[in-house]
């Protein structure tokens, strides 16, 4: 069976890169089209064979994709897939426009309707005038949205919150299968050194405040004096440290080996975003630590109340310095935690991503 994989953009490391990886274990000489390419910004693409859009030649649009929205529906649209069995997009954004033919499976991945078209609209452009000038653009991109959204021959979500963005905006059925924990299989039993003043809490994001809402973990940790971590990096990292007092360290990007150990040694990771998934949830839990976390998007899947962590009910410094406030890393059993993340390991996804594909596979 031939197959290809089709992503956004390969130009960044995140979440959606991890997925990306796994379905790559999947299918090792499965082709990776995507609109743009950064070798630099992306040096772990090294291992497939990508297929690039004729936005690659054009300067600055593997750096500066947001700029070049306009022009990603044609991008995915000039893709010719009529040698493939089966296509999968993973996508949050624009690859499932993907044209294939009848005989050719196509599965959209989805990791969430695009944001920036519509749950998420209002976060995207809070400037009215920004919003005013962006209407045109986002008015014709949201049309064809719509129409991309019937091209998937079927949808699998990563989240029960994602799923609910599928058939809302697009009316589409779609079936729940989890992304997996695959990056730390070898740091998880392997004895690390202790960090020195580990009465710490953490945080490991995209430091983009508007949906991330780090700031709220800060102010929190602030107000309480409490020892906070930050690992990543991103747009408002400078916005974020001028309103970090004196208990709060940004570590920015570090490595995987490095990521271990900070959550190895942490007294749970505060998660104070409403993601759509959330595997930075999965990763602290698998090494035993609990999370504290708004209640809201993927953390509703991922975390048992009262088990493996806690919630805080809206996203405001007040509710979330409530929940620290009373909080006891003690109370927590790390075999829980451990046990309950079992379910979002990689061979139980690959299960489930094959068992699907048996079943929809065009005969």
């Amino acid at each position: 069976m031939k197959v290809a994989l089709v992503y956004d953009r390969v130009n960044k490391w995140g979440g959606g890169e991890r997925v990306l990886l796994a379905f790559r274990k999947i299918f090792p000489n499965a082709n990776l089209y995507t609109s743009v390419y950064n070798k630099k910004k992306a040096p772990w693409a090294k291992v497939f064979n990508v297929k690039t859009s004729f936005l690659q030649g054009i300067p600055l649009a593997s750096s500066f994709h947001e700029g070049f929205a306009v022009f990603m529906p044609h991008a995915f649209e000039s893709f010719v897939f009529d040698d493939y069995d089966l296509v999968i997009s993973i996508t949050s954004e624009s690859a499932k426009g993907i044209i294939t033919n009848p005989q050719t499976l196509h599965i959209c991945y989805c990791l969430t309707p695009t944001r920036y078209l519509w749950s998420g609209i209002k976060d995207y452009f809070q400037n009215p005038v920004l919003r005013l000038l962006a209407t045109p653009t986002i008015e014709y991109l949201k049309k064809w949205d719509k129409k991309a959204s019937r091209r998937p021959d079927k949808y699998i979500a990563i989240s029960s919150e994602v799923q609910k963005r599928i058939k809302k905006y697009y009316n589409k059925k779609s079936e729940i299968i989890y992304p997996p924990f695959t990056m730390f299989d070898k740091f998880l039993n392997k004895k690390t050194k202790k960090i020195k003043n580990d009465d710490y809490f953490l945080v490991v994001s995209r430091l983009t405040n508007f949906y991330k809402r780090v700031d709220i973990a800060i102010k929190a940790c602030n107000i309480l004096n409490l020892n906070l971590k930050i690992i990543g990096t991103g747009l408002d990292e400078s916005k974020l440290k001028k309103i970090a007092g004196p208990t709060i360290k940004f570590l920015g990007n570090v490595s995987d080996e490095k990521l271990a150990l900070y959550y190895k040694n942490s007294k749970a990771l505060i998660f104070p975003g409403r993601e759509d998934f959330g595997l930075t949830m999965v990763e602290a839990q698998a090494f035993g630590k609990p999370v504290i976390a708004f209640k809201g998007g993927g953390a509703l899947d991922i975390i048992k109340e009262g088990t493996t962590g806690e919630f805080f009910s809206k996203q405001s410094v007040d509710s979330l310095k409530n929940v620290l406030k009373k909080f006891d890393s003690r109370r927590y059993n790390s075999l829980l935690c451990k046990g309950n993340v079992k379910r979002f390991a990689f061979p139980v996804f690959e299960k489930q991503i094959k068992s699907f594909i048996k079943r929809n596979i065009k005969k």
